[in-house]
């Protein structure tokens, strides 16, 4: 018997932020200390259960470590740690990993936890209709033996100095299961007890979990639509922590109030990016691209939208990831030089493009932004809008784009760009190179840079325009305790949160 599901009507896939209707549920702890049941307000819910089906942000966000769990651990620190991998070690050429499996462990169906349920995981995400994001990083994964049931031996086909990184990615789930779209199996210290369409999802203490028991009775992730209501959701009680605010707006009246309110502000891998198609259309032009990027003010964008909070990040590179540089100066708002490119593209007299807007927040607000600001050397910039199942099948799937709008939640995804078959299109055989010998690199130190040199490269020719970096705020009641800050990759673990 699976874990208990109450999975509603089916819908489509979306790569991030919620397709959610407003919550129902009560909300609120329901008592405290270890008997407390933590309710968590959320704008992320996931469009199905499982990580390689385009489950979504918020699949990564309520069930990473809580109801899955890989071979590693990604910290909130930016660390990898062995997890369900007791110890691992690498032959001389960095080819052959032998991963040794912790005894013990049971997935929720009562199942022990063995070397085929991992070889089986593993080739989950690099089967040939997996949606992982980290589908072409484990591409090197070559073959996969199981001598006994503990151990596992992965051979590469290349080195890959972030092998054991992108394994934190991978969830482990039991060999052979095909439904993990609507239901759950997994080795993880919560089940999932319902998943209410539009409104929650519960999760329970797994009484057979091999680790540390969680320190709260259970916890429920509500659902919203919008900033303002879930905001109102804190602040009426029905939720104790919001996982991350969406507008400065709905931040000002916790700030307000620290004796009830406390707001953390961690380390953001979130970047708010106008992707082109760089493959096809008018931005296949380097300098028609440049042009776009010095249109626009971000300081400014990032002040209408975040007010105080967020940073003007000038490449898809974060500040924790190990390669970043400031990179703001390069394309940087220049209306004079954006007019003088445009001409230099043969657009003197200007031109219009389609902007495919995702309907969810900030989303509208930025296309509005864009349209102004660009409206301002000439280019019409027509605004349309789709839901993130129209962006994820339109944009993301069939590439039938000109620019879109879209939010990157992922650390170290620069190395998208070296995949010329991703979404964006950009195609630069030297920056494949270096994020080729970077993954191949014999010491962290040549890797960073590499990737420093390949992401010069990729601001240089504007292959995106890197508007902003979101904040990472969370905000609870007082007496909530224990959750992370910085929610690299969207990942919310739950199990030490308290409510005192």
């Amino acid at each position: 018997m699976k874990t208990r599901i109450v999975a509603l009507a089916a819908s489509g896939i979306a790569l991030s932020l919620a397709l959610a209707g407003c919550s129902s549920s009560g909300g609120g702890g329901s008592s405290s200390g270890g008997n407390a049941t933590v309710a968590i307000g959320s704008l992320y819910e996931p469009t199905n259960l499982s990580n390689v089906d385009g489950g979504g942000q918020g699949v990564n966000e309520a069930f990473q470590d809580n109801v899955y769990e890989g071979l590693f651990r990604l910290g909130d620190d930016g660390k990898v740690t062995p997890l369900l991998a007791k110890s691992y070690d690498t032959s001389s050429d960095g080819l052959t990993y032998t991963f040794t499996l912790r005894t013990g462990v049971q997935f929720h169906s009562g199942a022990e936890l063995t070397s085929a349920d991992v070889k089986s995981s593993i080739e989950r995400v690099t089967a040939e209709d997996s949606q992982s994001s980290r589908k072409s990083s484990l591409a090197v994964v070559e073959s996969i033996e199981t001598p006994d049931d503990e151990t596992v031996v992965v051979h590469l086909s290349q080195r890959s100095i972030s092998f054991v990184y992108n394994l934190s990615y991978v969830w482990i789930v039991p060999a052979g299961e095909t439904k993990l779209k609507t239901e759950e199996d997994g080795t993880g210290p919560y089940t999932l007890d319902t998943w209410k369409r539009g409104s929650s999802i519960t999760l329970e203490p797994f009484a057979d979990y091999w680790g540390e028991a969680p320190a709260n009775g259970g916890v429920e992730f509500d659902y919203f639509t919008s900033a303002s209501t879930l905001s109102n959701a804190l602040a009426s009680g029905q939720v104790d922590v919001i996982t991350s605010i969406q507008s400065p707006d709905a931040l000002s009246r916790f700030t307000a109030d620290k004796s009830k309110y406390t707001v953390s502000e961690g380390d953001s891998t979130t970047k708010e990016l106008l992707a082109f198609n760089d493959a096809e259309g008018p931005f296949t032009d380097v300098k028609l691209r440049q042009a776009i990027s010095a249109a626009v003010d971000r300081k400014a964008l990032l002040k209408a939208i975040w007010g105080d909070y967020g940073t003007v990040n000038g490449s898809m590179v974060p500040p924790t990831d190990p390669w970043y540089e400031d990179l703001t100066s390069v394309n940087a708002y220049d209306p004079a030089k954006a007019k003088d490119l445009l001409a230099e593209s043969g657009h003197a007299d200007g031109f219009s493009f389609t902007l495919d807007t995702p309907s969810y927040d900030p989303h509208p607000a930025v296309a509005q932004y864009l349209q102004s600001a660009l409206k301002k050397v000439g280019v019409t910039v027509d605004i349309n809008t789709i839901s993130a199942d129209e962006w994820y099948t339109k944009v993301y799937q069939q590439h039938d784009f000109e620019a879109t709008l879209q939010e990157h939640v992922n650390d170290r995804d620069v190395v998208f760009y070296g995949n010329p078959d991703f979404y964006f299109g950009y195609d630069n055989k030297a920056v494949q190179k270096d994020i080729t010998d970077a993954e191949q690199a014999p010491s962290e130190d040549q890797q960073t840079d590499l990737l420093r040199k390949a992401n010069e490269q990729i601001v240089r020719d504007a292959a995106s325009a890197w508007l902003y970096l979101y904040p990472q705020i969370v905000v609870s009641d007082k007496d909530v305790t224990g959750y992370w800050k910085n929610g690299l990759n969207s990942q919310f673990p739950v199990s030490d949160i308290t409510v005192s």
